[in-house]
């Protein structure tokens, strides 16, 4: 839970950043794109603990 909220955290930090000093963000700039940035990590997130690895 730590590292998802650690990782959380740094995404809306990049975020911030990027539109703070007007960089073009390294997300996608289409709802579907960013649902599929969400939709990878949360398979990414589901795989690691559903077979466990640490």
């Amino acid at each position: 839970m730590l590292e998802f909220l650690a990782g959380l955290l740094m995404a809306f930090a990049i975020g911030a950043f990027c539109r703070w000093f007007d960089i073009p963000s390294p997300a996608p700039p289409k709802l579907v794109g960013a649902l599929l940035v969400v939709a990878m990590t949360m398979g990414f997130l589901l795989t690691e603990r559903l077979i466990g690895v640490r």
